[in-house]
C-alpha cells in the first residue's frame, strides 16, 4: 500500500507541476518541456530510464518502460498530458499557476485536467522503488504533450513515429474517471470511463457576392453561414446509445430502482435526477457552433465567412454525422473537418475493468461504481491506432458541492489534498494487481 511519503509526495508533485506554466494556446504554442524534465527526474529517482521525444522543439514527451514479472502478460499503458489550456489570472482567487495550497485544497490549471494524475503516477512509482515492488505486467507510463489541441506532438507523434516503445500494450489507463458524484440524495457514484464520443471539429465556409452594405445583395456569404449555423445548434440529434451508455443508464437505473424503456430514454433521464448529467450528453452526437469569422468593415459584404463547429459524435454513428451536417449546413455552405478523430468503446467484462472497480470499492466501500461514455477526447484516441483499448481512471474522492465537471478549463481550478490521497492509493492497488 502507498506509503506516507506517497501521500505527501502527490500533494508536492501536484503544486511542483502546476507551476510549471505550460498552457497550450494552440497553433503550436506550448512549450511542454520544463514539466517532461521534471517528470523524468521523477522516474530517474525511481530506477527507471526514461525517454524525452519532441517532434517540435520543447514539445517534449516522456516514456519509460517498467519490466512486469509475467513476460506472458500484454503491457499496460499508463499516460498523462503535461499541457493545460490557458487561465486568465484576473478571474481566478490565486493565482492559476500559483500551486498554493490553501485549506487542505492545491489550487491552480492542471489541478484537475490533469497535473494531478500526473503526480499520482510518479508518487506510485517512487513508493514501489523504495517498496521494491513490481507489477505484474509490463506497465508503459507516457507522458505526453499537446494533447490540448491536435495531440500532434504528443500522442500522436508517438504512435505514428514511436510505435515501438509501446509493444505488448492492449490497455491503457489515463483521465478522468473513478471520481465522487454525489446525487444530492445521500449516494456517492464512481464512473469509470469506458467510451469517448469522437471528435469532429468543423470549419464552415460560405461563399457569396462581395458588395456594398447598402445595396440588396441575396448572396451575402455572412447570411448564409448565419442560416446554416442556426440550423446546426437548433438541430435535434437522434439518440443513439452506444453499449457503454446504454451500460451506464442501465446500471444508473438498478441503482435508483427504476425500470428501464428502450423507447424512453428521455424520460428515465427525467426521473435520475442530478445523475442525469453523467449520460445525458452521450446519449446522442452533438454539434455546437463555437467561432464566428467575417468580413473587414461595417458596409461591406465580405465574399466569404467561416464558422467552426465543435462536433461530436458516438461511436458507429460517424456516417449519420457527415450525413447530417450535409443536410444542416445546405447548398451555399462548404464543410470540412477542422480536426477528427474517432470514437472509441472499451470492454465492461474485461478483467482490466474489474480491478479498477474492485480498488475502487475496497477505498470506498460506500460508493456505486457504474460505467460512463465521456463528452469529450482525450489522448486515449491517439493511442488506439496501436490497437490499445483506453479506460478513464483518475481516482478523486471529492466532498459534497464539490463540481469535479466545472473544474475542466475552468475558473478556480483546484483539488482537495484529501482526494489526492485517495487516488494514490486507489491508483497503487490497481496497478499492483493488474
Amino acid at each position: 500500500m502507498a506509503d506516507q511519503q506517497a501521500l505527501d509526495e502527490v500533494v508536492r508533485f501536484t503544486s511542483d507541476l502546476i507551476r510549471i506554466d505550460t498552457t497550450n494556446r494552440g497553433g503550436g504554442d506550448c512549450q511542454e518541456r520544463p514539466a517532461a524534465e521534471y517528470a523524468a527526474e521523477q522516474l530517474a529517482a525511481a530506477g527507471l530510464e526514461p525517454l524525452m521525444l519532441e517532434r517540435t522543439k520543447g514539445r517534449t514527451n516522456v516514456v519509460a518502460r517498467i519490466e512486469g514479472t509475467d513476460p506472458a502478460a500484454d503491457a499496460l499503458l499508463l499516460h498523462g498530458h503535461l499541457d493545460v489550456v490557458p487561465a486568465q489570472a484576473d478571474d481566478w482567487t490565486v493565482h492559476p499557476f500559483s500551486g498554493e495550497i490553501r485549506d487542505g485544497v492545491v489550487w491552480g490549471r492542471g489541478a484537475v485536467d490533469m497535473k494531478n494524475m500526473d503526480a499520482m503516477i510518479l508518487a506510485v512509482l517512487r513508493s514501489w522503488a523504495r517498496e521494491g515492488v513490481r507489477p505484474r505486467r509490463d506497465l508503459v507510463v507516457a507522458f505526453t504533450a499537446d494533447e490540448e489541441d491536435s495531440a500532434r506532438d504528443g500522442s500522436g507523434f508517438l504512435a505514428d513515429e514511436h510505435p515501438e516503445l509501446f509493444e505488448g500494450c492492449t490497455e491503457g489507463v489515463s483521465e478522468s474517471g473513478a471520481f465522487t458524484f454525489h446525487d444530492g440524495s445521500g449516494r456517492q457514484i464512481y464512473p469509470i470511463a469506458a467510451g469517448e464520443r469522437g471528435t469532429g471539429w468543423l470549419r464552415l465556409t460560405a461563399r457569396g457576392r462581395a458588395g456594398h452594405g447598402s445595396k440588396v445583395n441575396r448572396e451575402n456569404a455572412v447570411t448564409r453561414l448565419a442560416a446554416a449555423i442556426t440550423r446546426i445548434g437548433e438541430h435535434e440529434w437522434p439518440l443513439r446509445p452506444t453499449p457503454t451508455v446504454w451500460a451506464a443508464l442501465t446500471e444508473l437505473a438498478a441503482l435508483y430502482g427504476l425500470d428501464v424503456d428502450p423507447d424512453d430514454i428521455d424520460g428515465l433521464l427525467g426521473k435520475l435526477g442530478p445523475a442525469a448529467t453523467l449520460v445525458e450528453a452521450t446519449v446522442r452526437s452533438s454539434a455546437n457552433p463555437t467561432m464566428l469569422d467575417a468580413g473587414y468593415k461595417v458596409n461591406v459584404i465580405p465574399g466569404e465567412a467561416v464558422a467552426y463547429v465543435d462536433g461530436r459524435y458516438l461511436a458507429g454513428g460517424e456516417d449519420e454525422f457527415r450525413t447530417t451536417l450535409d443536410l444542416l449546413t445546405g447548398p451555399d455552405v462548404e464543410w470540412e473537418f477542422h480536426h477528427r478523430e474517432v470514437a472509441l468503446q472499451a470492454p465492461l467484462d474485461s478483467p482490466t475493468y474489474a480491478k479498477m472497480r474492485a480498488a475502487v470499492e475496497e477505498f470506498a466501500p460506500e460508493g456505486h461504481v457504474v460505467p460512463y461514455c465521456m463528452t469529450g477526447g482525450t489522448d486515449a484516441k491517439q493511442f488506439s491506432r496501436l490497437g490499445v483499448t483506453g479506460y478513464g481512471f483518475t481516482p478523486l474522492r471529492l466532498p459534497e458541492g464539490y463540481d469535479y465537471q466545472a473544474m475542466f478549463h475552468g475558473v478556480d481550478e483546484r483539488v482537495p489534498v484529501e482526494a489526492l490521497h485517495f487516488g494514490v492509493r486507489v491508483l497503487d492497488r490497481f496497478l499492483r494487481t493488474a
